[in-house]
């Protein structure tokens, strides 16, 4: 686990700026992303100017719905339809933010929840051995409730395959298990109802244990690719049902990993180092070289999302703050300043009011994001769908039992959902709905929309004289 540095001289205290610095902080002064992906990002969710025109000649900003239903029926951009981008305009102006509306209560912590790409499935990973499939598009019905098979202390990550047939779980254990999830059996409890065919990441002659942090099929659904507690990076061939690449990657946990876009020629890569690191399987991974690292985070890193593009990614970290990178900017070496306080440990302490003053003198990231919690354990952060919003939003969950939107390229927080009692670990928006999941160490799976369904929100549930305890153990 990286740390901080109680001496500050090593580090600026955010007088500097990034290229271009975005804050979701209330009061502090926002300043715009000046980049490349703020252009694309604008193209991608900006109208036809022609439709933002009550009448010719005259311009109002931004569009309002009524305005671009009126110059689309008028013709006004000459296409007689909206495009792509005006289709995001309007879906991006209705946050999913009303409820929250209970899909389930579960009587352990809820580590994973993410939506199928196609949004009929919704997978929900708890720490206590299950994890639950639910049909979206049947009223949230459980279509599989699957029993963990040698689980080690929780779920720690769920991937669904392309075709969305098969469920891969990993656990803080060196075996990764597949279970069918097309097939029609509700219940799949381990080599009882049905196989869950375990995938071992750990070579005969290694002596040592360790757990899987993150796990992602690639876009074809032939291999696997693996973030571990021993440093590394692992790549599976399903196909030949063996390890294909394994990386000593980093200096500590690699808490997260994802490939970078649907080629699965570049892989990124997070840890508690707090580097984020692009591997490029055609070149340097033979020596264990990554083509590049980006430094910016003055703490581990415990999620990474990429945008899709082989170029933009984001990460969240323990600093207590997401950045967003382009990776043409990344470095061949990486500057350890060593910035390491003994004392200060994420699980059960506080971030130091001073450190969050503090900006890293080497900072590589276009834009960082302020206002949510990263405690107590690995908080995921996303971009938002590109189908309904272009990607002009990033969205994370927070360990002051909350959910946050901010504007990607304004930094400004657009939204906070509140309602459960514990870290919010993960969250998911639906691909093409304006409807986003948050999951929580309450046990909670919780929907929220915009505008609603007919039902009416279920009321929170506040216990009197409710006591919120401190484990030792965290993750």
């Amino acid at each position: 686990m990286s740390r901080l540095n109680k001496n500050r001289s090593t580090c600026s205290d955010g007088s500097a700026s990034n290229e271009s610095s975005a804050s979701g902080v209330v009061g502090e002064r926002v300043s715009h992303l000046d980049h490349e992906i703020a252009q694309l990002t604008r193209l991608r969710s900006s109208p036809h100017e022609l439709l933002g025109r009550v009448v010719p000649g005259r311009m109002r900003l931004p569009a309002s719905t009524v305005r671009m239903l009126v110059g689309r029926e008028g013709n006004y951009s000459g296409r007689g339809r909206f495009s792509s981008a005006d289709g995001c305009h309007v879906l991006s102006r209705y946050l999913p933010t009303k409820g929250p509306w209970i899909v389930d209560r579960m009587k352990s912590r809820a580590y994973v929840s993410q939506f199928s790409a196609d949004g009929s499935l919704f997978i929900a990973g708890l720490q206590g051995s299950h994890i639950r499939v639910y049909d979206v598009d049947r009223d949230w019905k459980v279509k599989k409730d699957v029993y963990a098979r040698n689980l080690g202390w929780t779920i720690t990550d769920t991937s669904l395959s392309p075709d969305q047939l098969y469920l891969a779980y990993a656990s803080m254990s060196p075996v990764i298990h597949i279970v069918s999830v097309g097939s029609g059996a509700t219940e799949s409890i381990a080599n009882v109802t049905e196989i869950h065919y375990g995938l071992n990441f750990s070579p005969d002659d290694y002596e040592n244990e360790f757990g899987i942090f993150s796990i992602k099929f690639s876009t074809d659904g032939k291999e696997l690719v693996a973030g571990t507690s021993d440093s590394s990076i692992c790549v599976y061939d399903l196909e030949a049902n063996k390890i294909s690449l394994k990386i000593p990657a980093h200096q500590n946990d690699v808490n997260t990993v994802c490939f970078a876009d649907e080629s699965g020629h570049l892989i990124y890569s997070g840890s508690d180092d707090s580097f984020c690191k692009v591997w490029d399987r055609r070149c340097f991974v033979a020596r264990g070289q990554p083509a590049g690292i980006l430094m910016g985070h003055l703490e581990g890193i415990t999620f990474i999302d990429s945008r899709g593009d082989g170029r933009y990614l984001i990460s969240n970290g323990k600093d207590q703050t997401i950045k967003l990178w382009d990776i043409r900017k990344m470095s061949s070496n990486a500057i350890n300043l060593g910035l390491g306080d003994d004392e200060w440990d994420y699980r059960w302490m506080d971030y130091p009011e001073y450190a969050r003053h503090l900006k890293h003198p080497h900072d590589q990231s276009l834009a960082t994001y302020k206002g949510h919690s990263v405690l107590r354990t690995l908080v995921r952060c996303y971009f938002s769908p590109s189908y309904s919003t272009g990607q002009k939003y990033i969205y994370t969950g927070s360990s002051d039992s909350s959910a946050y939107i901010y504007d990607l390229v304004s930094g400004e927080k657009v939204a906070r959902l509140d309602h459960h009692e514990a870290p919010v670990r993960d969250c998911s928006w639906h691909p093409y709905y304006p409807m986003m999941i948050t999951s929580a160490w309450d046990g909670e799976i919780v929907r929220w929309e915009f505008p609603g369904s007919d039902e009416a929100p279920a009321p929170p549930i506040k216990s009197a004289g409710r006591v919120r305890r401190r484990h030792l153990l965290y993750m």
